[in-house]
């Protein structure tokens, strides 16, 4: 399902709903007894990324709540992601498909079936963009529903039923502000916030997953047969696209010229990305003509396999979005492009990713009081002024002092 077609769809019906079942809460009884609930759903629908940066949350759920059984809800489509954590036990995520209407409305009947039997009785709400999710949230038949809430600022009408409402602050680290929502379960405060922690600068890191050395060897193989361009070559990864979100993505030309300068050094450039981001490293690989820059879109299967190719990799070069998240689990570095959306909230954790970011007087333009809504007119400056020359000169910089990766003739890594 299309962005412009899912805006829409949450706008009128989404709206609409919302006010419905806010109607219908007022007839519940007041819940603020702070008692432990034995079981918590997590909402965290839509992104990949948002995945990896919400596990300080889950871990804090289960040294808070360490006999309370997790589920979580998710699309279909980021399912592998949460499993490669196992911080929710598999047969406990819940999944809708949200490609298109109907199969969304069909699983969606068959997944609050299964809450409602589950008698889950907190959910934690994580999303900032659509109103589905607190639309789950209500239906789960939870007495304890956590959410994000606009209080007196801007922002979506999400309903009136959340019953423990956490503000958002756009001055915090999302990860800080997914822990925010773990803490607001407990709360039986009546003023407001209900919440009003020490974040204490909350830096949070992530272990680096651990890969299987037979799987690595085999991509590895794979690779080199496929590709016998990359053998004895360090490889540095660009991902050019931007995903549902177009205005995230840096000028194609200047991936061109920064790959240029790559292959011109000895360097082999892999493009990464889903199937449907083919044309585009297309446009690449027409425009350089080099043995050494190949398209990899598509390439890995899944998302443990791509992983394993960021193992095999020296470098990552990418727009804001999943693939930089993904790379802070690995040894590998990664730059990272910003500009519509700002490190501050959303950079990834860890301390071996460059973020680059341009704080224009319109950026961030992608927020949570706009519904992601850009009012750009497509000409994002704010990516356009990070210059090639800046990014090989970070580049470089990476691949001089950390010495990771590569495909060599022997097979190491």
């Amino acid at each position: 399902m299309n962005i412009r077609l899912q805006r829409q769809i949450d706008r009128v019906a989404g709206q609409l709903i919302c006010r419905m079942l806010s109607l219908v809460s007022r007839l519940e009884k007041s819940d603020r007894s702070p008692g432990s609930p034995d079981r918590i759903l997590v909402i965290m629908l839509s992104e990949m990324g948002s995945l990896v940066l919400a596990q300080p949350m889950f871990d804090d759920l289960k040294k808070r709540y360490p006999r309370a059984a997790i589920y979580a809800l998710l699309f279909k489509k980021n399912r592998e992601c949460l499993e490669l954590f196992d911080t929710v036990p598999h047969e406990n995520i819940l999944t809708v498909n949200g490609d298109s209407l109907f199969p969304l409305v069909r699983d969606s009947l068959s997944v609050l079936i299964r809450l409602r039997k589950q008698k889950i009785d907190a959910v934690i709400d994580c999303e900032l963009f659509s109103r589905i999710s607190s639309i789950f949230s209500f239906l789960s038949g939870a007495r304890i529903r956590v959410g994000f809430h606009a209080h007196t600022q801007e922002g979506l009408y999400r309903g009136d039923f959340i019953n423990r409402p956490v503000l958002y602050n756009p001055y915090h680290h999302i990860s800080s502000q997914f822990v925010t929502l773990a803490h607001a379960i407990h709360s039986g405060a009546i003023g407001r916030p209900i919440v009003k922690r020490h974040t204490n600068g909350d830096r949070y890191s992530l272990s680096q997953l651990l890969v299987d050395p037979k799987a690595l060897e085999e991509l590895h193989r794979r690779l080199t047969r496929d590709f016998p361009e990359f053998q004895g070559k360090r490889v540095v990864l660009i991902y050019p696209g931007g995903g549902l979100l177009p205005i995230r993505a840096w000028p194609v030309g200047y991936f061109c010229a920064v790959a240029k300068d790559l292959l011109n050094n000895g360097y082999a450039v892999g493009i990464i990305g889903l199937a449907g981001d083919r044309s585009l490293a297309r446009r690449i690989t027409s425009h350089l003509r080099s043995a050494a820059c190949l398209d990899l879109t598509g390439y890995t299967r899944s998302v443990r396999e791509l992983i394993l190719l960021f193992h095999l990799a020296s470098l990552l070069i990418t727009n804001d979005g999943g693939p930089g998240h993904f790379a802070s689990l690995t040894p590998m570095p990664a730059i990272i492009l910003y500009g519509p959306e700002t490190p501050v909230l959303y950079g990834p954790l860890g301390d071996q990713a460059v973020n680059l970011y341009l704080p224009l007087s319109c950026s961030p333009c992608l927020t949570a009081y706009n519904h992601r809504n850009s009012p750009c007119d497509g000409n994002n400056v704010c990516l356009k002024s990070i210059s090639p020359e800046e990014v090989l000169s970070k580049a470089y910089a990476l691949l001089r002092t950390r010495h990771y990766g590569g495909v060599s003739a022997a097979g190491t890594v």
